[in-house]
């Protein structure tokens, strides 16, 4: 078995395209990354504009203290008039600012009498006036290619007029489970020996989650032939094929055997000093992946939390970067293997700081996934050299709730 760091090392080191390129209606492209940077054809706004109600003025004559209002510009309108000496326009939110005016003052700072306006509260020059490239200027690059299209871009993009943007295809990701006792969501259960696969809906539900395409495949027996067909069914349709389950050391995980011989792929690393998940095989067919994980739930989240995220968000054109921040213990941290651990906790905050705690987590093996149950959970990452901690001591913690 290879350290975690190197495992991370080959991951980093591997050489990964986007897997394609489409343009895709503005409304429908949330969630994509963009595969072309957003230039901005003009500025914005392309004149002065009023940023509230009020009237546009010239700040030197409010020192007479009434202006006489003698036309009115709503948002939208050509400007026909302009302003001249002691003379005040109706001015709306967003409209363009007449010629002559350099200042808006609000409905709020005078009182009307007629056509006549009385300065209450005086405003200096240039008050609520939108300068022209306020939001930005003609040739300026708003959004660059490879930014993930979130709702800000999307609106942005609106404001240009970008129907059909292009972006990075998502990746299709095939997900199937090994093992003649997991039982298919819905299927009935006949024994205690058999068990109901949840890793299937956990990977699915990751992938979606950041920006993948699933494809559901089910469980399929421990058998070779079996296990083959599941494997060749997998590839023929994805751009990586996540498995769980068959890469241990036991009688019936062939997993490892059959991704190098009958599929002619490459093993890139079998086995990573980690806890959980240490029978973990990454192998590379081509531009295609499969990440092979073991079976226990536990396990295989967070495995694929590790591997599978790096590789998803390459081949979508973006990159992966884990949030990362130092939390103080409420409660002593027991180490529990000489390896590099990856352990659920609660993460909260507590005036400007981070704290971290395992109430509610249950000791045992990898299968219980109840421990990442939350909104508010982390893992905490220790090295192998690392010990337990005491309450108060700071650790690193790796927020998995975000994005």
């Amino acid at each position: 078995m290879i350290p975690f760091e190197v495992s991370m090392e080959i991951v980093e080191g591997l050489e990964i395209e986007p897997i394609g390129i489409e343009r895709r209606f503005l409304h429908d492209a949330l969630g994509f990354v963009l595969a072309e940077d957003v230039i901005a054809h003009t500025d914005s706004p392309q004149a002065p504009t009023a940023a509230m109600d009020g009237y546009a003025i010239r700040a030197r004559d409010q020192e007479r203290g009434w202006l006489q209002v003698v036309d009115q510009t709503p948002a939208g309108s050509e400007v026909t008039s302009s302003l001249g000496p002691f003379q005040a326009i109706k001015t709306f939110t967003g409209s363009l600012m007449p010629e002559g005016a350099d200042t808006l003052i609000p409905i709020e700072h005078v009182r009307q009498e007629g056509e006549r306006i009385y300065i209450q509260e005086p405003v200096p020059q240039g008050f609520s006036v939108r300068p022209v490239g306020e939001n930005f200027r003609k040739g300026e690059v708003l959004i660059p290619r490879g930014s993930p299209l979130g709702f800000a871009e999307i609106g942005v993009m609106a404001s240009l007029n970008i129907v059909m943007p292009k972006v990075y295809q998502k990746p299709r990701v095939a997900i199937l489970a090994t093992g003649s006792e997991v039982l298919e969501l819905g299927e009935e259960q006949r024994s205690p020996a058999q068990i109901r696969s949840s890793n299937n809906s956990t990977l699915e539900a990751l992938v979606r989650l950041h920006g993948g395409i699933p494809i559901q495949l089910g469980a399929i027996k421990d058998d070779y032939d079996s296990i083959v067909a599941g494997f060749q069914e997998a590839l023929a349709g994805s751009d990586i094929v996540v498995s769980t389950g068959g890469v241990s050391v036991g009688d019936y995980d062939f997993v490892k055997d059959i991704v190098q011989k009958e599929l002619g792929a490459q093993v890139l690393f079998k086995g990573v000093r980690i806890k959980p998940g240490q029978h973990t095989l990454l192998a590379r067919r081509g531009s295609q992946f499969i990440l092979a994980l073991p079976g226990f739930p536990l396990s295989s989240t967070i495995t694929a939390l590790i591997y599978l995220l790096p590789l998803l968000y390459r081949m979508r054109g973006d990159r992966y970067r884990p949030k990362m921040v130092y939390g103080t213990l409420k409660e002593p941290f027991i180490k529990r293997s000489r390896k590099s651990e990856f352990t659920p906790c609660n993460v909260g905050i507590e005036d400007g700081g981070f704290f971290v705690d395992f109430a509610g987590s249950r000791l045992g093996s990898s299968a219980i996934l109840t421990n990442m149950l939350g909104r508010d959970k982390g893992l905490v990452v220790t090295g192998p050299e690392d010990g337990d901690k005491e309450a108060g001591e700071q650790v690193l913690v790796w927020l998995i709730n975000s994005f």
